[in-house]
């Protein structure tokens, strides 16, 4: 049986796939196993894969695209090692990548994931080095305990590789596989379910080629339907914070959270609703919300945070009208903008109409040769009507 199964979803990556197995292969760490799901792809990275001899490979093919996770969840349910490194199929290893996280996790038993640092390449595999790429930093974290990570992980969000990630199987056994539902944070997801019960490292070593294609080509490119998805998922992700095991947990992720008064068990969605409250993000704002409602809704919830914490419907009512979750305010001033910018339009428009007619007075010889112009020239109506705007019109107008 390997020591290590690397996961690959392969799904229309034919430029890249052959690139990505390769490095699995020229890995100076031996013991393992690649276990590749393809999703459908319409290109020929099917082709390019069964072009591989390797009897450490194994193949399988979804009939039609059913996503990232279900495809990884795939890969994992048909593996067997002890370890477990996920590849994506357009990015690629350092050759000691595996050696490196095998050893550290066999020296390190209470780890539950270790990652590396990151070279970031463009989509010719070229090593981008430009000082002001935007995304340079972005995995450069200095290592700190769990709680300290969920902590991170809920003010500022994910800032871990997953390419660069070797996770112990026992962790996907206890917390649970990647979530179907979820299609860009299916990995911080997983991140923040490890760190309630796991502690995880980085190595300072470059391990894994992460590829930046394009805003628009592959899935994590930051546009806007990307970021709306990304706030809805973000908002699901803060429901494992209510499984902070006791006041203890509560107090090590967010030390602030005292200053809402006596902490129990039972109320410690109440204290996280209220710190994401405070946050100031609109879906943080609005998960915050809905978690207090339906505590205040339990009578016997309701007593408790009144008597633990001075906290009242009345109090929950007027968060509820101080939040700015649907930012109202924003919308109010871009409608206000929109109306200027339709009524400067209407301004314009009847100063147009008003040369029109000094210049080209209604049966003038201007007026003639104009339409002598329009005919010969056979222009479309709809064009030739801007030269008979009547006055009629534009008495309407005002």
């Amino acid at each position: 049986m390997p020591k290590v199964s690397v996961i690959l979803p392969s799904y229309n990556h034919e430029k890249y796939i052959k690139e990505s197995i390769a490095s699995v292969l020229d890995q100076t760490y031996q013991d393992f196993e690649i276990i590749i799901t393809d999703d459908g792809s319409r290109d020929r990275s099917v082709e390019i894969i069964n072009r591989f001899s390797d009897p450490r490979i194994k193949l399988f093919i979804h009939s039609r695209n059913q996503g990232l996770s279900i495809t990884a969840n795939n890969c994992i349910k048909h593996s067997h090692g002890e370890y477990i490194a996920m590849l994506n199929s357009d990015d690629a290893w350092a050759p000691r990548k595996l050696e490196l996280q095998v050893a550290f996790l066999d020296q390190h038993p209470e780890v539950g994931v270790v990652f590396g640092k990151v070279e970031w390449v463009d989509a010719e595999s070229r090593l981008i080095t430009d000082p002001n790429f935007p995304y340079r930093y972005i995995f450069d974290f200095r290592n700190r305990s769990r709680f300290k990570w969920l902590r991170h992980f809920f003010y500022y969000g994910n800032c871990l590789c997953h390419p660069s990630s070797l996770v112990r199987r026992e962790c996907y056994t206890e917390v649970g596989m990647y979530d179907p539902s979820l299609a860009n944070l299916q990995d911080f997801d997983l991140w923040i379910r490890i760190c309630l019960k796991y502690d995880i490292h980085i190595l300072n070593q470059k391990l894994v080629r992460f590829r930046r294609i394009g805003e628009e080509i592959n899935l994590s490119g930051d546009n806007v339907r990307n970021r709306s998805r990304t706030r809805f998922e973000n908002k699901q992700l803060l429901n494992h914070y209510l499984d902070l095991k006791d006041s203890r947990e509560l107090l090590l992720v967010f030390p602030e959270a005292s200053k809402y008064g006596r902490i129990s068990r039972d109320l410690i969605p109440y204290f996280v609703a209220r710190i994401a409250l405070d946050r100031g993000l609109e879906f943080m704002a609005l998960w915050g919300l809905e978690v207090i409602y339906v505590l205040m809704k339990n009578e016997k919830m309701a007593r408790k945070l009144e008597t633990h914490c001075d906290f009242t419907h009345q109090d929950f009512m007027r968060l509820a009208r101080e939040s700015n979750i649907f930012n109202l305010a924003l919308v109010e001033s871009a409608t206000k903008r929109l109306s200027d910018k339709e009524y400067a339009a209407w301004i314009l428009k009847r100063f147009v109409i008003k040369v029109r007619q000094w210049l080209v007075p209604k049966g003038s010889r201007r007026d003639q040769l104009v339409r002598a112009i329009l005919s010969t020239l056979h222009l479309d109506e709809k064009v030739a009507q801007l030269w008979k705007i009547s006055r009629k019109q534009l008495r309407r107008l005002q």
